[in-house]
């Protein structure tokens, strides 16, 4: 299986981690007798000719020894070699790789296509698993590989088997959709009573995905009866044990999986073929939460996470469900169930009573002690502030009483509003006892000056300044604390007077814009603030975001910042849409001129989701002036997929930012009368 590996110069062949010399090594790996050296291959195959989505010619140059590995028997793990090969095949056929590479991949792929025909009936389960994928990408004529897939089906009784076959014919269906009735039909006949619960459930997936129309009308009823008829039968049988194996990529990522991988698989395929249909998604997430077994619960609540990410659902039920879950033995899916709760902030609410009865019933999840590094919040507690609940209120302020205070704490406050007042001596004191020079003063510092701000505390104007003061002038200029304390020093106002100095002296740093807006709010005077923004503004080696946050301070100045008009009006003219929106919001505050932007505004809006949040806030500050833009805003509250679903990048602190734009969206429109 190997003759002629040593022929290949592979000294001249690149992969992702340079020279690709190494792959003899690797491929000889996979072929081992020995389990770990069999891994070790597999992870550094994954790691260099398929790594992050990368075609190299050394993968061209390993695919002929990759088939012959997989029909050798004596080979261990034949599965994960053709994975690994139909893997391939989706990097070639995507189209973000070099057209020659990707030609000379799928030549290859297909040259060896009858390797597959042949795993299909393979004694290997595993490799009759991973063979129907790759006769639908590798094969052709297309009746040919359709009439292979229904052979295979009237002759296969693996259960796990008939789930990839039913995958396949998903796939056929995508890829060759002039010649698909018959996958289609036998897709629908899967679906029916004389199959398993788990293949009925395959088929339905691939249905949602590629042929609605033929879904039955009580979907979800059916879906969620065929769910627990298959949790009884996989509880009489057991369900698969989680195995440490070996500490290798390939390993690592299979502990990641769900305990019940091809549940999770089943339901997650479905949930994403459903797609827009957010309610039919939310009734079978309550479903799935609401079973008898906590492996699919646990299922559900991941699944639930991608559907918050995505949807604006505006449903309780599937959250409440979800806290439900808090009080289970299980850990996998408490764990669980705390990650998603934590991401969704104010969303989270229904769920804020399992919340507090869990902290208050169990200290030992207000305080997360990490193997290594410092404490931090729990989970629990950090879920529960960021509802907003002031029930955490006394429980943050047990934490700050006690032994072990978590650095981080600081960040769960602002999302408690005035109801985290009452800790704010605690927080005082905690800032002036942080030490001025050291490894971990920006770690310390850096959440209580965020709590701090979002209560105006103005009592702790001494701590800041003694922060400010008292660091070293090499880290003022560029320190994360700095940037933190003049925030706070403008959240004091005219109370901050005692600043003043400090804050003309950052004028000519990193942080001037920072502390320009500062300054102006402790003054109230634009001589010394206007010409700093105005520099930043006009800036053009500087940073284009450092110029974007001059034009947005510009604009909180109103008419005091008219003499930045003609800067502002040439950044609104040219550069990326996102700096020329800010630029025009800025304008239009300060001088009352809508007519001139309104096109890019809008083009903005539809172009670049994340300017948003900005042209939202400009109608906002605008008051009546802002009703030109009143009709982007009601858009808005009317779309079910939250507004930066599609951005490259999106976190999960995009729900708070996305639940932020909806507030303002209603505030404004409920001011003018919409509401």
């Amino acid at each position: 299986m190997f003759r002629g590996i040593d022929e290949v110069d592979w000294a001249s062949l690149r992969h992702a981690n340079g020279s690709a010399e190494d792959v003899p090594g690797l491929l000889r790996g996979l072929a081992s007798a020995d389990p770990a050296e069999r891994e070790s291959a597999l992870d550094g195959m994954y790691g260099a000719v398929h790594h992050e989505g990368g075609l190299y010619d050394a993968t061209l140059a390993c695919v002929p020894f990759l088939l012959a590995l997989a029909v050798h028997e004596e080979v261990r793990d034949r599965a994960e070699v053709v994975e690994l090969l139909a893997g391939i095949g989706d990097i070639a056929g995507d189209g973000g790789v070099p057209a020659e590479l990707a030609t000379r991949a799928r030549a290859a792929l297909h040259a060896g296509a009858e390797v597959f025909v042949r795993l299909a009936g393979d004694a290997d389960t595993g490799v009759r698993r991973a063979a129907p994928g790759a006769l639908v990408r590798f094969l052709g004529p297309p009746e040919r590989v359709l009439a292979l897939l229904r052979e295979r089906i009237t002759v296969e009784r693996d259960d796990r088997v008939l789930l990839a076959l039913a995958t396949s014919l998903g796939l056929f269906v995508e890829r060759h959709q002039g010649r698909a009735t018959g996958a289609m039909e036998l897709l629908v006949e899967l679906s029916g009573p004389r199959y398993g619960p788990g293949l009925r459930l395959a088929a339905l997936g691939q249905l949602a995905g590629c042929a609605p129309e033929l879904l039955p009308a009580d979907l979800v009823p059916a879906v969620v009866r065929l769910l627990r008829d298959r949790s009884g039968e996989h509880a009489s049988s057991g369900h698969p044990s989680d195995r440490p194996g070996p500490d290798t990529l390939a390993g690592r990522l299979r502990r990641l999986r769900p305990s019940d991988e091809e549940g999770s698989q089943l339901m997650r395929t479905l949930h994403s073929a459903l797609g827009s249909r957010v309610t039919d998604r939310v009734a079978l997430l309550c479903g799935q939460l609401t079973s008898p077994d906590p492996l699919d619960r646990c299922n559900a609540v991941w699944m639930s996470a991608g559907l918050f990410r995505e949807w604006r659902t505006g449903g309780a039920e599937p959250v409440a469900l979800i806290g439900a879950q808090l009080g289970v033995e299980e850990v996998r899916l408490h764990d669980a169930a705390v990650a998603v709760l934590s991401e969704l902030f104010e969303l989270a609410g229904p769920a804020a009573d399992h919340l507090h009865a869990l902290v208050v019933r169990r200290p030992e999840f207000r305080v997360r002690h990490g193997e290594r590094g410092a404490p931090t919040l729990g989970g629990p507690l950090k879920a529960l502030a960021g509802t907003g609940d002031p029930r955490a209120t006394p429980v943050l302020s047990e934490v700050l009483a006690g032994p072990v205070v978590p650095d981080d704490l600081g960040y769960a406050i602002p999302h408690l509003g005035p109801a985290a007042l009452p800790l704010a001596p605690a927080l005082r004191r905690r800032l002036a006892r942080v030490p001025l020079d050291g490894p971990g003063t920006a770690a310390r510092a850096a959440p209580l000056l965020s709590a701090l701000t979002a209560l105006g505390d103005a009592e702790s104007l001494p701590a800041v300044l003694r922060l400010l003061r008292g660091m070293p002038d090499g880290r003022r200029s560029r320190d994360g604390v700095t940037r933190a304390a003049v925030r706070a020093l403008g959240a004091f106002g005219g109370a901050a007077y005692e600043a003043i100095p400090e804050l003309r002296g950052l004028l000519a740093t990193d942080h001037a814009v920072a502390a320009a807006e500062a300054l102006w709010s402790v003054t109230g005077e634009p001589d010394a603030v206007v010409p700093v923004l105005l520099r930043e503004l006009t800036d053009t080696g500087g940073d284009p975001r450092r110029r974007a946050a001059a034009a947005d301070a510009l604009a909180r100045l109103g008419p005091a910042a008219r003499p930045a008009l003609p800067g502002l009006r040439r950044t609104a003219g040219s550069g990326a849409v996102g700096h020329r929106a800010t630029a025009a919001c800025a304008v239009w505050r300060i001088a009352g001129e809508p007519e001139q932007f309104l096109s890019l505004l809008r083009s903005a809006w539809a172009q670049d989701p994340r300017t948003r949040t900005t042209v939202a806030g400009c109608a906002a500050a605008l008051g009546p002036s802002g009703a030109p833009l009143h009709d982007l805003l009601r858009a808005e509250l009317a779309s079910p997929r939250r507004h930066r679903a599609d951005v490259r990048g999106y976190g999960v602190h995009d729900i708070r930012e996305d639940e932020g734009l909806l507030r303002v969206c209603r505030g404004v429109l409920a001011g003018a009368g919409h509401g």
